[in-house]
């Protein structure tokens, strides 16, 4: 039997009807904070488990599609919507479960940036990496560059993520209110748990402590 380019297994391969609806990506607009860019949030390309079942190729196609007129037509998929990064924080055992364990290289194999900034599902990252994803999501977007994040639903980790990005980019943005943001777009299953609604609230005060510490460490190497 022959095997789909991007299969993560051929285990129940032909069980079920592959959902073939274009991968549906929420554009956030940043204009919220000043920024006339937009962040794109989905769920797993391609992903296979319980009642879902996509098809990879098709969620990442880079194939152009015109009308008889020569007009581009529209489209969900990755490449027609222009996504050039691609932020995945799924570990690599959630791609293995969902069957898709080559999801970062079929991402590369059609040209996208992949930055793979894994935690686990219903956790907060630490501060730490979330500083750090937030500042190469920042990069990307004052370069211009469309950008998308996701993990499994698009609804726990991503969100977070977004929502902490609002309160980076606009010192009025209110954790309620980012939250708020994210749930009318993505729907109120977004920020899922109680560690990812109290990081979000404890953000900035975490932020501004690691901004403390980092400079009375400084400080001290001075004096020495």
């Amino acid at each position: 039997m022959r095997t789909h380019e991007f299969d993560s297994s051929s285990e129940d391969e032909d069980v079920g009807e592959v959902d073939l609806t274009p991968l549906h990506i929420s554009w956030l607009p940043l204009s919220v904070v000043e920024s006339s860019q937009f962040l794109g949030i989905s769920g797993l390309p391609g992903c296979k488990y319980k009642n879902i079942r996509r098809d990879l190729q098709k969620d990442v196609e880079i194939n152009l599609r015109f009308d008889p007129s020569g007009r581009r037509l529209p489209s969900e998929e990755l490449h027609h919507q222009g996504v050039q990064d691609v932020f995945v924080f799924c570990t690599r055992g959630e791609l293995s479960r969902y069957r898709v364990p080559t999801l970062l290289e079929a991402y590369k194999q059609r040209g996208l940036a992949v930055q793979h900034w894994p935690f686990p599902d219903g956790e907060a990252p630490e501060l730490e990496q979330c500083c750090r994803i937030l500042e190469e999501l920042q990069r990307r977007l004052q370069d211009g560059r469309k950008t998308l994040i996701h993990c499994y639903g698009g609804l726990g980790r991503s969100a977070l993520i977004a929502a902490c990005l609002l309160l980076r980019l606009s010192v009025t943005m209110t954790a309620g209110k980012a939250m708020e943001l994210l749930r009318e777009l993505r729907g109120r299953g977004a920020i899922q748990t109680v560690k990812q609604y109290n990081f979000l609230h404890e953000f900035r005060e975490k932020v501004a402590a690691r901004g403390e510490h980092g400079e009375a460490s400084r400080e001290r190497s001075v004096s020495r």
